[in-house]
């Protein structure tokens, strides 16, 4: 029986990003993440993942904030194969910082778990 992986979905609509833009927000060295329950209504809770990465455009250039999201994107696929850290039902919105393109993926991760850990305490 092969693991189903969990898709990301991405926030698609303004509303959904002022909404959440308005919920609560951790901040780290590598990223800022804002995440609440019930933004997005969704039937299929366990297929998707409502997350959005997000730079802002003082970050470099487009190569250097691709890259960025390519990474934190990464740590969060990573997470949810090994841990199950993460809450289906939560929405998600991760603004990545220039460390993120600085640092070894490794510390990224342990960051993001870090992360997940304190928020899955909040729930």
């Amino acid at each position: 029986l092969p693991l189903k992986m969990t898709k990301l979905k991405s926030l698609n609509k303004e509303i959904q990003f002022l909404k959440i833009l308005k919920k609560r927000k951790i901040n780290n060295k590598y990223f800022i993440i804002y995440f609440g329950r019930d933004i997005i209504h969704n039937k299929n809770i366990n297929e998707y993942l409502n997350i959005s990465f997000v730079t802002k455009k003082k970050i470099g250039n487009a190569v250097v904030r691709n890259k960025i999201k390519r990474k934190l994107k990464s740590a969060v696929q990573k997470i949810l194969k090994e841990k199950k850290l993460i809450d289906l039902s939560y929405t998600y919105l991760i603004f990545g910082k220039n460390n993120v393109y600085k640092d070894k993926f490794k510390f990224v991760l342990e960051e993001a778990n870090k992360t997940f850990e304190k928020i899955n305490s909040y729930a």
